[in-house]
């Protein structure tokens, strides 16, 4: 087996995840590197950001393949003193080239919202946004059998990496779901595809306020479905890295190429710690009792 090149590797991985898949707005391919570098080694991970630029460097990585694109909205000027360029700048003096795929992994099939159905006990779906292609934003299908959504909660939260924010869930504990809908990172401009789907419950991310409680407010005027699981941004896609690694090794593999691939082990969410009001203060604690204050607060303002 031959070691390939850069440009065998985006080639590759273009194959799998075609960029004319990627959204208008997106910023998915070859970010850095030289086409005829060789690469022997590959990290996958969400973001691109310094820790897993440093990470891939490393690990002696030729190559950093994120989901995220560094450059989403553009930069005019690069320096090592700002934030996205002091990652170019250590990819590149590390020598270690950068790709994103990005919504592009999202609508292929065996990408990242097929990795979510996955995690929720799902195996064939198809596209959300798009139910008579193969490929597309988010994936609909059934699970095998009906579960509770809260027996669901805990298979996701099993599966999902831990994140400060954990699960937030909309709906009954003993709701009965069957038809699960999801899309991997934000999805909260898709709720008319969800209801057109009939979905029991929507896994996503990100999920805003309003978006949110309008949802929410429809589904009670319909029954009271779909329900709502909203995880980590992160944690919803970082599923997918095993997955797309797995692929890239097999597409190379029978181009005669041979390629080690390495997952990031950093959390690169950006919570660090949640406080939730029924926690109670320690003893020893020296702070105000800010659950106390905040009644009183609510108790004067009456």
């Amino acid at each position: 087996m031959k070691t390939p090149r850069l440009n065998d590797v985006v080639r590759a991985a273009h194959e799998l995840w075609p960029v004319s898949l990627a959204e208008g707005w997106d910023a998915s391919g070859l970010v850095s590197g030289r086409g005829d570098q060789l690469v022997r080694r590959i990290m996958f991970a969400v973001d691109a950001v310094q820790a897993t630029a440093r990470e891939a460097v490393g690990a002696e990585c030729q190559l950093l393949l994120t989901h995220h694109p560094l450059l989403l909205r553009g930069a005019q000027f690069l320096p090592a003193s700002s934030d996205k360029g002091a990652v170019l700048h250590t990819l590149i003096e590390g020598g270690c080239g950068l790709l994103a795929s990005h919504t592009n992994a999202d609508s292929m099939a065996g990408g990242v919202s097929d990795a979510l159905m996955t995690a929720c006990g799902i195996e064939t779906s198809v596209p959300l946004c798009d139910p008579d292609s193969e490929t597309g934003i988010g994936r609909v299908g059934d699970l095998p059998e009906e579960i509770t959504l809260e027996r669901l909660g805990q298979r996701l939260s099993s599966t999902l990496l831990p994140t400060a924010g954990g699960l937030r869930i909309a709906g009954p504990r003993d709701g009965v779901v069957r038809r699960v809908a999801v899309c991997g990172g934000a999805g909260d401009s898709l709720f008319a595809e969800v209801r057109s789907a009939e979905a029991d419950v929507y896994v996503t991310a990100d999920l805003r306020h309003h978006p949110a409680s309008e949802a929410r407010e429809r589904a009670l005027l319909a029954g009271g479905k779909p329900y709502l699981i909203d995880c980590s941004h992160f944690a919803s896609e970082e599923l997918w890295l095993a997955h797309g690694a797995r692929m890239l090794r097999s597409r190379l593999a029978a181009q005669g190429y041979e390629v080690e691939t390495l997952l990031s082990s950093l959390n690169t969410d950006p919570w660090d710690f949640t406080i939730h009001p029924d926690s109670a203060p320690s003893s020893a604690s020296t702070e105000p009792d800010a659950i106390g204050y905040a009644r009183e607060r609510r108790t004067a303002g009456q």
